[in-house]
């Protein structure tokens, strides 16, 4: 493992410990020549499906790429890191335990879609917005009034935001 500070190829392991549920190893080293420390993650090489685009094309599944698509959906809400991380995993694990060589794109937006749904609303609504290509702002509505009609999105825009509690006492 090359150190990302100086390069170097020489270091050890600090620790050493099951991330992403189970999926991942992390490993925590230190640079023999530098001294600082980094961390990596190891994960199983499974054989990804080929995700089929809607013209038919065909390429491999790219975490990476899904990743970049949640964080710009999620992009200035407050979604931490982890959740995003866990979220990708999530969706991932789903594709590998069909154990298809091929997923349509339609299936994968879905998942992505339902991961968004669960976590942040405003980011659902922009994933949304362009993965099913809305045409105008018909569309868009219609897919805010789907979601409002939600029991539990009703309660969430229902509660007032920043409002703390006032004491009883004078």
């Amino acid at each position: 493992m090359r150190c990302p500070f100086c390069k170097m190829t020489e270091n050890k392991v600090i620790d050493s410990r099951l991330a992403n549920a189970s999926l991942a190893i992390r490993r925590r080293r230190e640079c023999l020549s530098c001294g600082r420390r980094f961390t990596t993650y190891e994960r199983v090489e499974e054989m990804a499906p080929l995700v089929v685009k809607k013209d038919g094309r065909r390429e491999a599944f790219d975490r990476l790429k899904l990743l970049a698509g949640i964080q710009k959906a999620v992009e200035k809400r407050p979604v931490c890191a982890e959740q995003i991380d866990e979220c990708v995993s999530r969706i991932e694990q789903r594709i590998f335990a069909q154990g298809d060589k091929e997923i349509s794109s339609t299936t994968l937006g879905e998942l992505v879609m339902g991961e968004l749904h669960e976590i942040d609303d405003v980011a659902y609504v922009r994933f949304a917005s362009v993965y099913r290509e809305f045409r105008d702002v018909r569309e868009f509505m219609a897919e805010l009034q789907a979601l409002l009609a939600e029991p539990s999105v009703r309660e969430r825009v229902a509660q007032p935001k920043g409002r703390k509690k006032q004491d009883a006492t004078p």
